[in-house]
């Protein structure tokens, strides 16, 4: 665990101070390398952040998967541990890095929040008319809800 404790800090003090991160992206980013560090002494006792392979490390992704993680907190993890092997190879540490085959969970993608017909409506007839920007006012929405229902993204 010793040589992961000095990498680790050594890191920290790179995200500080190179990358002129936040502090809590420092804290995320050690905590993420932490967890990787602590399953490894656990499962490969002695196993330094130099000798990790892709599968060391798909062990651990399987791992965090089994601790019922979100995808959204593994992808994250993921991208941690990426940042500090590249960081490994970026002071020549290391030669080749681990993490570059590994890919993430899927992460889907949200579905934006739309506008009910009644909604429209209601925003439409909110329009003063009696003011003399309030026919183009009027106008413009209605062409603006024309084209995004002909042009849906």
């Amino acid at each position: 665990m010793k040589n992961w404790e000095s990498q680790i800090k050594h890191y920290q003090n790179y995200l500080k101070l190179e990358r002129s991160l936040s502090p809590n992206s420092v804290q995320a980013y050690v905590r993420d390398v932490e967890k990787l560090a602590q399953f490894m002494e656990m499962k490969f006792e002695g196993l330094s952040p130099f000798t990790i392979t892709s599968k060391h490390l798909q062990q651990f992704l399987q791992y965090i998967s089994e601790l019922g993680m979100s995808a959204f907190s593994q992808a994250r993890i993921l991208s941690g541990i990426k940042a500090f092997y590249k960081y490994l190879l970026f002071e020549e540490l290391i030669t080749k890095d681990p993490t570059a085959l590994l890919e993430g969970p899927k992460l889907g993608r949200k579905l934006p929040d739309t506008l009910s017909y009644d909604e429209i409506v209601n925003m439409l007839e909110a329009i003063d008319l009696s003011k003399p920007e309030g026919g183009r006012n009027r106008l413009c929405w209605k062409c603006f809800t024309r084209l995004v229902c002909a042009y849906p993204s």
